[in-house]
């Protein structure tokens, strides 16, 4: 987990987990086992990455890996991990390549792709503004490309609405420069697929230069306490993204027994937790998922039943996720959940836009 480093926004997903597994624990933990969790830091470094793992696996000698997070730093491990078949389980990237049992089968991500992403974005802005102009700020790794190109397939014969795009490299201190460059392309709708920090000077950048385009933001960036805020909430206005999981800030959810139960847990095991981190109900979603696979080993705690079980999730309704959104894996589908929620942020709040979408027609083949 990046603890430090330029994808640090990222941290309290793991603070999370681990206080989500010490809830479990104090309730006697699972199959009367309790979990051990260790989460060191790579600081979101492939080489560090690399190391850290090699550490768990070889010294630790954990059973398996859990939702270690980013797309560059997961591939870095994935054929070590896949050759040692040790699970590299619910990975903490939206990459298309988590779902590759053919290939790699001690691999499984958990949260729906950037390929079904971009294709929503993509035919959203096709029936909203099929007369727009596009700029596109993206990642310089497979995450950004893989992004980048979902919006690209997504337009079809139409991906020539894209006038402009500028990639960045997450060690750079500020993206503006880039927003300059995408400003000058006259384009009115723009796109970030980017992390936090470069997501925040993003939407800072492009109100300070009095752009007003229709503006979507990659869901993992999407946070309120983490990038809205930062940005400011009256350049934030307006924001589009996309969201399976509901949210702390949405009065819809005020009353609802599942955000109660949460906002309760949050006060007792993560009390300096933002609420309005969607990173910390994602790590509470992923972390459910985790434990409703060990309980159903039983006391077959084999690396083999952890993906036998992992690959045989039907209809699992964690607490958090959307009303309708349920997760389904099988042998030969690794894609864990396949149903998103554009949502529009109003100065205050995330607002649905539209119905819940099925987006396992949007796989990448």
């Amino acid at each position: 987990m990046p603890y430090s480093g330029p994808a640090s926004a990222y941290a309290s997903t793991g603070a999370a987990e681990a206080a989500y597994f010490r809830m479990i624990n104090d309730k006697g933990g699972i199959n009367g086992r309790k979990i051990t969790f260790i989460s060191y830091d790579d600081a979101y470094s492939p080489p560090k990455t690399m190391e850290q793992t090699r550490r768990l696996v070889e010294s630790d000698e954990v059973l398996l890996i859990f939702q270690a997070l980013g797309t560059p730093t997961n591939t870095a491990v994935q054929k070590y991990l896949n050759q040692k078949k040790v699970p590299q389980l619910f990975v903490g990237s939206g990459a298309s390549k988590w779902g590759d049992p053919a290939h790699f089968p001690w691999t499984m991500g958990l949260a729906p792709t950037y390929w079904s992403e971009g294709r929503v974005f993509a035919k959203h802005i096709l029936e909203r503004y099929p007369n727009g102009r596009i700029a596109i700020l993206w990642q310089n790794d497979d995450a950004g490309k893989e992004q980048l190109q979902s919006v690209k397939t997504g337009l079809g014969e139409r991906a020539d609405m894209i006038v402009a795009s500028e990639s960045y490299e997450i060690v750079e201190p500020t993206v503006d420069s880039h927003i300059t460059s995408l400003k000058a392309s006259s384009a009115d709708i723009m796109i970030s697929m980017s992390t936090p920090k470069a997501a925040a000077q993003a939407i800072k950048k492009v109100a300070e230069l009095g752009w007003k385009p229709t503006y979507f933001q990659s869901s993992t960036s999407a946070s309120i306490s983490a990038v809205l805020r930062p940005a400011g909430f009256d350049n934030a206005k307006g924001v589009i993204s996309a969201a399976f999981m509901k949210g702390y800030s949405d009065p819809t959810w005020k009353d609802d027994p599942e955000m109660l139960r949460w906002i309760a847990f949050m006060d007792k095991y993560y009390p300096e937790g933002s609420k309005e981190n969607g990173n910390n109900v994602a790590a509470h979603i992923a972390a459910q998922v985790l434990v409703e696979v060990l309980r159903q080993c039983g006391d077959d705690l084999t690396r083999e039943n952890i993906m036998k079980q992992a690959a045989n999730l039907h209809g699992y309704r964690a607490e958090m996720l959307l009303p309708g959104i349920t997760i389904n894996t099988g042998p030969a589908d690794y894609y864990p959940i396949e149903q998103l929620q554009l949502i529009r942020f109003d100065g205050e709040r995330y607002q649905p836009v539209g119905s819940i979408v099925d987006v396992s027609a949007e796989r990448r083949e």
